[in-house]
């Protein structure tokens, strides 16, 4: 029988949930990758955005510089680095809302991703909105809800939960 391998993006939140927040609904995603059954993805533009990002002022969860290069030697560790440039498709993407995170839809396409994963209303909306898209933009808990399905459906020959694939 063939693995199953899922093509996973996720955006910089997604990012701090699993280095700095440690959110439990990423339990799922985590294991998956741990098993080899996912694979994640980052391109250059994804990764300064995080850079960026960790060195905001998180509150009580602030880190300060080693914490945050300790954070991106975790991403680069987990993570599939993409070759630099845009794919020729990224013309044919819906522009998102935030036009920050267009960012996350082109590493997406690049990817191949089957699913970029975020928390984001405004990409969630996007994926509410296009099923001609050739990935699916889902939550963290639906992702969660979606593997789990799929799991279950290779052992039982069902499909997987349709709000996943």
């Amino acid at each position: 029988m063939r693995r199953l391998v899922l093509r996973v993006v996720l955006d910089t939140n997604v990012w701090l949930d699993w280095l700095v927040f440690d959110e439990p609904l990423l339990a799922p995603l985590k294991a998956a990758v741990l098993e080899r059954c996912a694979e994640i993805f980052i391109d250059a533009a994804c990764e300064a955005e995080l850079e960026r990002v960790l060195a905001y002022d998180l509150g009580r969860h602030s880190i300060d510089a080693a914490a945050q290069a300790g954070c991106l030697a975790e991403c680069r560790r987990i993570a599939r680095p993409l070759p630099e440039g845009k794919p020729a498709a990224c013309a044919s993407l819906p522009r998102c809302a935030d036009p920050g995170d267009q960012i996350f839809l082109e590493a997406a396409l690049a990817a191949r991703a089957d699913c970029l994963v975020t928390k984001d209303r405004a990409l969630l909306a996007l994926g509410r909105g296009r099923r001609s898209m050739p990935f699916r933009i889902v939550t963290p808990d639906a992702w969660g809800r979606g593997w789990n399905s799929v799991c279950t459906s290779v052992q039982t020959n069902s499909g997987p939960d349709p709000e996943f694939r």
